[in-house]
């Protein structure tokens, strides 16, 4: 996906800018980029879960630090996306453990089921499925992370009921939980 061709805008509420200060009022005045990591998580959670270069360039506005500083943080860190996502992003585990449990054969299976590659979302843009470096669960692999929730031991029985709550509405990402 080309990045620089897609446009985000660029929405700094009272709201945000009031948490941005918040949060950079835990570091002294003159070490704002302290700030950065947990400033690129409340910045990305109010732009539809992506960061753009230039909403990037606008966070290294904000801390009063280069462009670049942020770059680097943010092309380190997949917790951080440099393009848009589905409202449900699949980051299953790919290190040793969930590869020899079958964490290779899940994610194509998950990406077969719902028609993409691993890296895509579907076009509803409702699911993305990516791989990531180790989640530190390894006792439960294969397992994946939703939000902020790890969903263990998982199989092709598992993914489909998780792929089908989700369709249903019945996953609340902000409370990360089944919702009954």
């Amino acid at each position: 996906m080309e990045v620089s061709h897609i446009h985000q805008d660029i929405n700094i509420t009272p709201e945000l800018s009031a948490r941005i200060e918040e949060l950079c009022s835990h570091y002294p005045a003159d070490k704002r980029k302290s700030a950065l990591l947990p400033v690129l998580h409340e910045v990305q959670d109010a732009h539809n879960n992506w960061l753009s270069v230039p909403l990037q360039d606008k966070v290294a506005e904000i801390l009063g630090i280069k462009p670049i500083e942020v770059y680097e943080v943010v092309t380190f860190y997949t917790m951080f996306n440099q393009h848009p996502i589905g409202k449900y992003m699949f980051e299953f585990c790919r290190t040793s453990c969930c590869m020899i449990r079958g964490a290779e054969n899940l994610m194509d299976y998950t990406c077969q089921k719902l028609g993409i590659k691993v890296g895509e979302t579907t076009p509803d843009g409702m699911f993305t499925v990516v791989g990531v470096e180790c989640l530190g669960a390894c006792g439960y692999a294969p397992m994946l992370q939703l939000g902020d929730h790890y969903y263990e031991k998982l199989d092709a029985a598992k993914m489909d009921q998780l792929i089908e709550d989700c369709r249903a509405g019945k996953i609340d990402l902000h409370k990360l939980s089944i919702t009954q």
